[in-house]
């Protein structure tokens, strides 16, 4: 009975990592559309994180960390979680959520280049290969008449790199960061001053705020699956797994995602699977499998996983 009961937790660990996080694109496509995109991360993730420190104290866990932890984890929220992830939200108001996970898909590529430019690692040549489909897998999927021509799309093209960039430091900043030792506790500080941060850029950018009674019953529901799903039960799996099954076979969900979100948000928003979509993804996808084989390293696992 043990066995069984592990592989079904492992199962049900690959779903959430496959499909929750893949959901969570279309889900916030969902809210953004009639919620301010900054208050809106804002929320999930004060809420999240307040959530999290309950648990953890039920559990019997400790919440108390030191002054330079709690600074290194404003600072990773900050990366993380108000630009990088708070931006995505706002940039989803002009692309496709399928096209945003796509893009996304390409941050091993972004982690390496920041590797070789401010760290000094060698490339190797197998990576290489992957860095070069990369580019050509996100040559044909900007490169799109149909979708260039909408209004503000290459805006939020390129305020997804910029959160790729954000994310991409912030994976090379808490590798070397002092940060609580308790993975749990570490997000739930991330979570919640991320979201507080979130809700004064929220602020400052004048954005109208609502109280959660106000929104509509489909915007209610899509903020309970971000907090409860996307960012607490997710995360948990993806810790779960970490210490279970091999790194290699955790990161695999780098390449299901965008599939789901494709699949999502072509089902649910009507969103268009072109064919040179479908060729830029398989590329892009085959240059990120190559970079993450080689390197032998899931720092982009790790550490995207907390900003869907």
């Amino acid at each position: 009975m043990g066995a069984n009961r592990a592989t079904t937790l492992i199962i049900l660990a690959f779903f959430a990592i496959y499909v929750i996080w893949g959901s969570t694109y279309l889900l916030n496509k969902i809210a953004v559309g009639e919620l301010p995109p900054f208050m809106l991360a804002g929320v999930r993730f004060i809420t999240a994180g307040l959530l999290i420190f309950v648990i953890a104290r039920i559990s019997g866990k400790s919440i108390k960390i030191t002054a330079r932890q709690f600074r290194n984890t404003v600072i990773a929220g900050f990366l993380f979680l108000s630009f990088g992830n708070g931006i995505v939200v706002w940039a989803l108001r002009f692309v496709d959520s399928g096209f945003a996970a796509l893009e996304i898909a390409a941050q091993p590529l972004v982690i390496l280049l920041m590797m070789w430019l401010l760290q000094g690692k060698k490339i190797q040549p197998m990576s290489i290969v992957g860095v070069i489909l990369g580019f050509i897998g996100i040559y044909l999927l900007v490169g799109q008449e149909e979708i260039i021509a909408r209004e503000n799309s290459v805006l939020g093209m390129i305020m997804i790199f910029a959160c790729m960039c954000s994310w991409g430091y912030g994976s090379l900043f808490v590798g070397k960061a002092d940060l609580p030792k308790n993975y749990f506790v570490n997000t739930g500080y991330q979570m919640f001053t991320g979201g507080i941060l979130l809700g004064l850029m929220s602020l400052a950018f004048g954005e109208p705020w609502s109280a959660p009674w106000e929104w509509s019953g489909k915007v209610q529901w899509v903020m309970v699956l971000l907090v409860l799903f996307g960012s607490i039960v997710a995360f948990t799996s993806f810790n779960y797994l970490l210490r279970t099954v091999s790194p290699e076979k955790v990161a695999t969900s780098t390449y299901v995602n965008p599939i789901v979100a494709l699949l999502l948000g072509w089902y649910f928003l009507d969103e268009t699977i072109t064919v040179q979509s479908l060729m830029a993804a398989v590329i892009l996808l085959t240059g990120v499998y190559f970079i993450n084989t080689t390197k032998k390293i899931v720092l982009f696992a790790r550490f995207r996983k907390r900003m869907h």
